[in-house]
């Protein structure tokens, strides 16, 4: 006897087989289109190790330079790259998005945001600049093959050779477009450049066998149990020659053209002093915020943020007896009153504390989130060649293990106001370490629910998701009683909230309202950090809407859920969806509301 189904199931499961159908052929897609991403940028797939065998060896061993938009130097890997970009934005806009799961519609905004913000910014690239203070080809060459190229065994030592031998080739290919910028008036400013010089000449002071591609190989060899005294010795004198003949002449090539560029240029800070400055600095918070907001309205948040924050400000420092001059000045006398002596070395106990701050934030974590990452975390003081530039900052730990999470805090002169971070200790840990960024970064590299390519930032990320969360992270420690009876560290939080609020007013300020980088640090901000808004157009905007929009976001589900509004529940969801467009981590938001009604 034959069944008979009715025609309108029939029809359902058709359907049904359909949307399964093009379910698997996108995770299909996405496996697929990750990987030839990854192919092209060779350092990223040491990092991640995202292949394995031949392919991954191979890729171990090439060295490939990028501009700021992440294009290669190299004329014809920068159009195979545009070319695999605009075919992955063809392919992705076959998919009928409405066939997909709402885990695989986030996979797709990933996929979207990340080549069109390469597409986008690819025309206006020569606006950019590759040698600037913190992540120039110079700085990011440097500490990609002293930190971040693994030393496992002899194959590794080998390829890091290798590598080493295509700094130069590719430092030069970085020189000729950065002559080019300067042939046609794009110079960055001569306070930018000055900087760039020293950061230069501290990096040839050495002899070549004390340079530090030479004395790090050194050092991660000398761990290798496998390797002989005399193997180590051979590997570490090839490094030395590399250095001798081919990577520091590349790099007094890069000074010449610096000290050369620096005769050109001027003290004009903004992007409004070039060609197309307007439409840059508009594509730069557009990349940075994933939003639309315009420089004007950016400026006016932050001028609100600062109006709000130093009234807070002023009713504590007002209870703890300072009620004369600005916030500022009397911030400033609360914090300099803490800080320690220069002698004894105050930096071993400045980096205890940072750990204990860690530890304890990992302990009072509980009671906040559900999710918290397996890899550990640890403190590292800023290696020197960066350090007297550099600001706090967090990487992440290799998927293999091999490396924790990393809090890397700069230390560079004891005593020195530009590392002293004083009643800010704990919220700047709070942001770098626990809850921040390694809570978001190192769980996006372990949650299995989360494609590969999203869990290690394929496509890239937003910068508005990442820092916002990293200062929600120090507005939630706040919320939660972190701070009773230590109103110095939660002066400290306010601090380095307005902090993040006057970014807003100093980037906009410089960038499209010709303020000058005096103008900006009169305003409240540490020389080096007006000069990081100067070399990074409108990255300083994405701390402060990043974390507008995730608070914006909570409070929208803590009034469509009520008693049902769950803060552990909203961390999973923001930390589950992992890097994402603040469009993008909306939608998540908003799937989370209708499935718990």
């Amino acid at each position: 006897m034959k069944t008979r189904f009715p025609l309108g199931l029939l029809l359902f499961l058709g359907v049904a087989a359909l949307a399964a159908r093009a379910q698997e052929s996108f995770d299909a897609f996405t496996e697929r289109v990750a990987a030839d991403w990854v192919r092209v940028r060779p350092q990223f797939a040491t990092q991640a190790q995202y292949f394995s065998g031949a392919e991954q060896d191979a890729l171990d061993r090439q060295f490939v330079a990028t501009d700021p938009v992440g294009l290669p130097f190299d004329p014809a890997a920068r159009q195979a790259t545009l070319a695999l970009a605009r075919k992955i934005r063809s392919e992705l806009a076959a998919f009928d998005r409405a066939q997909l799961t709402p885990a695989q519609r986030i996979s797709a905004g990933v996929i979207e945001s990340g080549v069109r913000r390469v597409l986008k910014l690819a025309p206006l690239a020569d606006h950019f600049f590759s040698f600037q203070q913190f992540y120039g080809v110079h700085v990011t060459a440097v500490n990609f093959l002293t930190q971040q190229h693994p030393v496992r065994n002899r194959r590794d030592i080998e390829n890091y050779l290798v590598r080493l031998q295509r700094v130069a080739p590719q430092l030069d290919l970085a020189i000729a477009a950065t002559r080019a910028q300067g042939e046609h008036g794009l110079l960055l400013p001569r306070f930018i450049l000055v900087a760039v010089q020293g950061q230069l000449d501290r990096f040839l002071a050495p002899e070549p066998a004390k340079n530090v591609f030479v004395t790090s190989l050194d050092e991660r060899a000398a761990k290798l149990a496998d390797l002989s005294t005399a193997e180590r010795a051979a590997f570490v004198a090839s490094a030395e020659k590399i250095v001798r003949d081919s990577a520091g002449p590349a790099f007094g090539r890069l000074r010449a053209l610096i000290v050369a560029q620096i005769a050109r240029a001027n003290d004009d800070a903004g992007l409004w002093r070039l060609p197309k400055g307007a439409e840059v600095y508009a594509a730069a918070l557009r990349a940075n915020t994933t939003t639309n907001l315009t420089a004007d309205e950016i400026h006016a948040i932050g001028l609100r943020e600062v109006a709000r924050i130093e009234g807070e400000m002023d009713h504590l420092l007002r209870g703890l007896g300072y009620a004369e001059g600005t916030v500022q000045a009397r911030f400033d006398q609360v914090n300099d009153r803490a800080k320690p002596p220069a002698d004894p070395d105050p930096r071993p106990a400045q980096i205890a504390e940072y750990t204990r701050i860690l530890r304890d934030a990992e302990r009072r974590s509980e009671a906040l989130f559900d999710l918290r990452p397996r890899a550990p975390i640890e403190v590292r003081r800023e290696p020197p060649f960066t350090e007297k530039n550099a600001a706090a900052h967090y990487s992440p730990p290799a998927p293999d293990g091999s490396l924790p999470g990393i809090f890397w805090a700069p230390l560079p002169t004891p005593n020195s106001d530009s590392i002293w971070t004083g009643v800010g200790m704990r919220s700047v840990t709070y942001h770098e370490g626990v809850p921040g960024h390694h809570f978001q970064i190192a769980l996006q590299q372990e949650l299995p629910e989360i494609p590969r390519f999203r869990r290690q930032g394929v496509f890239g990320g937003s910068n508005a998701y990442t820092e916002g969360w990293g200062l929600y992270a120090e507005k939630i420690a706040a919320e939660a009683g972190w701070y009773d009876g230590d109103p110095l560290g939660r002066l400290g939080q306010l601090n380095a909230e307005l902090f993040r609020a006057r970014r807003l007013v100093v980037d906009t300020g410089l960038h499209a309202k010709h303020w000058t980088r005096q103008q900006a640090i009169d305003y409240g901000i540490q020389p080096s950090e007006v000069e990081r808004y100067v070399a990074i157009p409108g990255q300083a905007c994405s701390y402060k809407i990043g974390e507008l929009e995730i608070l914006r976001l909570r409070a929208k589900a803590q009034d469509a859920l009520g008693p049902k509004f769950s803060l552990k529940g909203f961390h999973n969801v923001v930390l589950r969806t992992a890097n994402v467009p603040l469009d993008v981590l909306g939608q998540a938001i908003d799937d989370w509301i209708a499935a718990t009604k």
